[in-house]
């Protein structure tokens, strides 16, 4: 789909109680990767002679995987460039997935719903391309309008970067887009583009705060809650 078709069904579709469109984040958001990264990882350096352990979750849960490689050589020691490591780390992913992907609870759901009610939808996430497009075989890429990969912008999260892109690719405000993200890096990105966050935490903790919705599951996430927090910021 073309940005002008995008930006026309946003215009003529749009929600008339201010939602414009739904902005997704997509590992440990839409899809359940998160733990395949985390095994990547932990086999990887395992080999390499280290041991990853949940304090270092923390610290590479949300990516990007440049930031994500720095902690791990500067933690490590390891005698690899990150760059390098970067190209390994995503090897070992790709292998992972090739079972396919299990998605999260509710994440079907609400696809389907706002497939069904015209509001337009993009995937935003940090990981690559290749990674989104083998995702997409099992989440359904006919769901988006486009999806965003983190290697297509100059600045990826938690910069605000890719979800500004999103939002002038659809032709909407920024301010009626909601982010749905799972991790703290994701939901500094959304609230830095302006947009209204719901969290859904996988494995980070996420605190409630101002223009910011903190839910357990994305089986709470439908119309009604994407349309009141939008209607708390126009």
């Amino acid at each position: 789909m073309t940005s002008t078709t995008t930006a026309t069904r946003v215009l003529d579709h749009g929600d008339a109680r201010g939602l414009q469109a739904v902005l997704l984040d997509m590992d440990g958001t839409l899809v359940d990767t998160e733990d395949f990264w985390w095994q990547a990882e932990v086999t990887l350096f395992a080999e390499l002679g280290h041991r990853l352990d949940e304090a270092d979750r923390a610290h590479v849960v949300g990516g990007p995987m440049t930031r994500v490689m720095d902690y791990l050589v500067g933690r490590t020691g390891v005698d690899i460039a990150p760059a390098d490591l970067g190209v390994m780390v995503n090897e070992r992913f790709v292998e992972l997935l090739a079972g396919g992907v299990p998605l999260m609870p509710g994440a079907e759901r609400l696809l389907n719903t706002l497939d069904a009610h015209g509001i337009p939808a993009a995937l935003v996430s940090a990981s690559h391309r290749h990674v989104i497009d083998i995702v997409l075989r099992s989440l359904g890429a006919e769901h988006f309008a486009f999806t965003i990969g983190g290697d297509e912008v100059a600045r990826t999260k938690p910069f605000p970067d890719p979800y500004l892109e999103a939002a002038r690719r659809l032709g909407a405000e920024p301010g009626r887009c909601v982010v749905v993200e799972d991790t703290p890096t994701g939901v500094r990105a959304g609230e830095a583009a302006g947009c209204p966050v719901i969290a859904v935490p996988s494995v980070a903790p996420i605190e409630p705060a101002p223009g910011r919705l903190v839910v357990s599951s994305l089986e709470q996430v439908d119309l009604d809650l994407l349309r009141s927090v939008v209607a708390t910021r126009v």
